[in-house]
């Protein structure tokens, strides 16, 4: 009795105590595991990335708010930028991928203040308002992204375009800092003056590697075709300048030349012209007798008559734009704005946006040789079509050089059609005004040499009874950027073609034509499927091509409209 007594008297002790145990080891348990989950949940929704987290917001452009980075002397240099570098041999497209939108994405880098190792900044002027507004209208755009894994291009935060303010060799090295640099690949540059007394290069003399370069100064030697991006010096003065409403027509001057700083040959003969032509022309210049300012900025003199400026510059039909020290000069942008049609006499200068924008139909080049028969071309231009040049030259300030904004987003709208090329904007959608765009034909004056066509390529395919073949050639093909459209020519009069469920699932139209005779010569018949300028005529057992080797056969400058590969039991043969 007094074990059993003894060992009841001890039960109920122990029991209430276990259970307490057991109850807080549980409530601890899944106190854990609830946390755990709570972790797991943000970090799945958190950004990935350090870099994606330091977006480019308001809270960020201040220059006195950002980070110091100090350059040590050792710090790597780029090389100097690369001439033969093109879309498809220093740009990585895959980055950009393939999204509904065909749209690129860009993505800025933070802010950050590089100095060398004794504290110079490499800038004297740190970020400038017009860098500022460029990179504030790129990260308010659908381009944008602060995603940085999502990024297609990469624009850096340190402000190259007056190369004057800048220490060549610790920008080279602040920009070979940047995390995701890779030599420049993917990366794009703003610079819209170039070089430096007394040679002036036009183009950025810091060394960037395989950088894209949207220059305001290029000229045929620097301008890498369809890699680089000739943009439009700005001009601060015209954009903060109202100008009142001038319609399209004769004007009180002919010819009007306005720029300060011209050679003293040039202004010679201009004055020549002026004794041979009289009050048709009127020859401006800097006005010696008022105080340095920006009042003095704003005027223009001849013979002590005092103009205001650019308010002159509607005055007159024709504006001379010269070359000075530099090629790119922000006159341009000055005379656009007022509806004057630009005479250029710049000797292979690239003009802005030239590589969809059509100069002929908004501006007058001449060589400048031929400086003194200037009077004589541009008397020679009817009427009618100099009042289209100066609606179109208005319209062209409008949409692409009135603001930092507008060169931004047209510059970032070509890269953009280069790497979607199938859904790239019309020659009509770049240069026709919605005036025009909106009529219901256009003026004769300025028709296309040949009628529009649909953008990229088209792949012809002709088969016969190699289905797995075929399909693993469409799939190769569907990779290729340009790729418009897919024709499957089907050779095979005894056998049907697969069920439509068989194949491959490619974001291109794909379309099977069924032939009445089996003829290798079926492959060329121009079919109305066809809508592309460019075609691709390809075996259904070529399977040794890339899509990258495609794409450098499509590349405009690069190709023939007709590209046929064959298989005659040897290696692929290219005919053009």
């Amino acid at each position: 009795m007094y074990p059993s007594s003894k060992y009841s008297s001890r039960g109920p002790a122990l029991i209430p105590r276990m259970k307490i145990k057991h109850r807080i080891y549980y409530i601890t348990l899944f106190s854990v595991v609830l946390l755990g989950l709570i972790a797991t949940g943000m970090f799945q929704f958190w950004p990935h990335s350090i870099e994606s987290s330091a977006d480019w917001t308001m809270d960020k452009r201040s220059v006195h708010d950002a980070p110091l980075v100090r350059l040590p002397v050792s710090s790597p240099i780029p090389e100097r930028g690369d001439l033969s570098c093109r879309m498809h041999t220093c740009f990585d497209v895959y980055r950009c991928g393939y999204n509904p939108k065909n749209r690129i994405k860009v993505y800025i880098y933070p802010l950050q203040r590089f100095v060398d190792e004794v504290g110079v900044p490499i800038s004297s002027t740190g970020l400038s308002r017009e860098y500022n507004d460029l990179l504030s209208a790129i990260s308010d755009s659908d381009f944008y992204t602060d995603d940085v894994s999502r990024a297609c291009l990469f624009i850096p935060s340190i402000d190259v375009l007056n190369q004057n303010s800048l220490r060549v060799r610790e920008t080279a090295q602040a920009l070979a800092m940047l995390p995701r640099w890779d030599k420049g690949m993917n990366h794009l540059l703003f610079n819209m003056l170039p070089g430096g007394p007394p040679d002036y290069n036009t183009a950025l003399d810091v060394p960037r590697d395989r950088a894209l370069l949207a220059g305001g100064g290029f000229s045929t030697w620097t301008y890498r075709q369809g890699y680089d991006v000739s943009i439009p010096v700005y001009s601060p003065l015209s954009a903060d300048v109202e100008l009142p409403e001038r319609q399209p027509g004769p004007r009180r001057y002919f010819i009007l030349s306005s720029q300060t700083a011209i050679h003293r040959e040039y202004r010679a003969e201009l004055e020549r012209l002026k004794e041979e032509n009289g009050e048709a022309l009127l020859l401006l210049d800097k006005c010696s007798n008022l105080s340095q300012g920006a009042a003095s900025v704003r005027k223009r003199c001849c013979k002590g008559q005092v103009y205001d400026y650019p308010q002159i510059l509607q005055e007159s039909s024709f504006c001379v734009v010269l070359r000075g020290a530099r090629l790119g000069q922000a006159a341009l942008s000055d005379v656009l704005q007022a509806g004057c049609v630009p005479v250029i006499l710049a000797d292979s200068y690239i003009l802005p946006f030239s590589e969809v924008l059509d100069w002929k139909r908004a501006s007058v080049v001449i060589p400048e040789e031929k400086l003194s028969e200037m009077y004589t071309i541009l008397k020679s231009i009817p009427h009618r079509q100099v009042e289209e040049m100066q609606r179109q030259a208005q319209w062209f300030w409008e949409a692409y050089f009135s603001s930092m904004k507008a060169i931004g987003l047209t510059t970032l709208q070509i890269i953009n059609d280069r790497i979607y090329p199938y859904a790239a904007r019309s020659y009509e959608q770049w240069n026709n005004p919605p005036v025009v765009k909106w009529a219901s034909v256009n003026s004769p004056l300025f028709l296309p040499l040949i009628p529009p066509r649909a953008p990229g390529f088209t792949a012809v395919v002709l088969t016969y009874d190699r289905v797995e073949s075929l399909f693993r050639v469409i799939t190769e093909i569907s990779k290729v950027p340009s790729l418009a459209k897919l024709l499957v020519v089907w050779n095979n009069q005894n056998k049907s073609p697969p069920e439509e469920t068989l194949w491959p699932k490619i974001g291109v139209p794909l379309k099977v034509v069924r032939t009445k005779e089996n003829k290798l010569s079926n492959r060329f018949f121009p079919y109305d499927e066809i809508e592309t300028e460019a075609v691709l005529a390809i075996d259904d057992d070529i399977i040794m091509l890339t899509s990258d080797e495609l794409q450098f056969g499509y590349e405009p400058g690069l190709s023939l409209p007709y590209l046929h590969v064959t298989h005659w039991h040897s290696p692929p043969t290219v005919f053009f």
